[in-house]
């Protein structure tokens, strides 16, 4: 003997006027931003279609651990993308960029530490830090330095190997053999 379920009409009838009931949901078109396609910070424009952390990595001066720790001081949301920001957010981040001791970022993040003239932990981006290496690199030939002179005669500072590397356009001793051999010929010839 099959059992089977019987149907309640009177609960069918309960289902049907709680779904009645139920006031139906107006489609709401969320309302977009303007994405602005370019973003004017400390100088250097940026894209607007980048997220925030990736966007500001192009300012010169700005690694990847200083731009997250730019937008954690800022407050902003660093996969948010730069162009949908507002002009109060944008003024804060560009504040941010320009003084970020004042907004707790610690000072082993900052690239100019302990400056030779102020003696002041201090970060440089953009146009500043290119200038201010400039001087600084002259400041180097001025004292006629090891690094100094090195600067001077174009060959390079750190200690890098020059038999083999650093050698483009510059005579630096080592002929080959073929070399040679056209050289001496040509002299014959005069």
């Amino acid at each position: 003997m099959a059992v089977g379920r019987v149907k309640d009409p009177d609960k069918e009838k309960v289902e049907e006027k709680v779904e009645e009931k139920k006031p139906k949901k107006a489609k709401v078109k969320p309302k977009t931003k303007e994405l602005r396609v370019v973003v004017r910070l400390v100088n250097t424009d940026l894209d607007g279609e980048k997220k925030v952390l990736y966007a500001i990595r192009k300012i010169k001066g700005i690694s990847y651990s200083m731009a997250k720790a730019v937008c954690n001081a800022a407050g902003v949301n660093p996969d948010e993308k730069l162009g949908s920001l507002d002009d109060s957010v944008l003024v804060k981040l560009n504040s941010v960029i320009k003084e970020p001791a004042k907004y707790g970022i610690p000072v082993w993040i900052l690239n100019r530490r302990k400056d030779r003239e102020s003696g002041v932990d201090m970060h440089m981006s953009g146009v500043d830090m290119k200038v201010s290496e400039k001087f600084d690199i002259k400041a180097m030939i001025d004292k006629k330095s090891y690094k100094g002179v090195r600067h001077m005669l174009g060959l390079p500072v750190r200690g890098q190997r020059t038999k083999s590397s650093f050698r483009k356009g510059k005579t630096v001793g080592v002929v080959r053999k073929k070399m040679r051999v056209v050289a001496a010929k040509a002299k014959e010839k005069k």
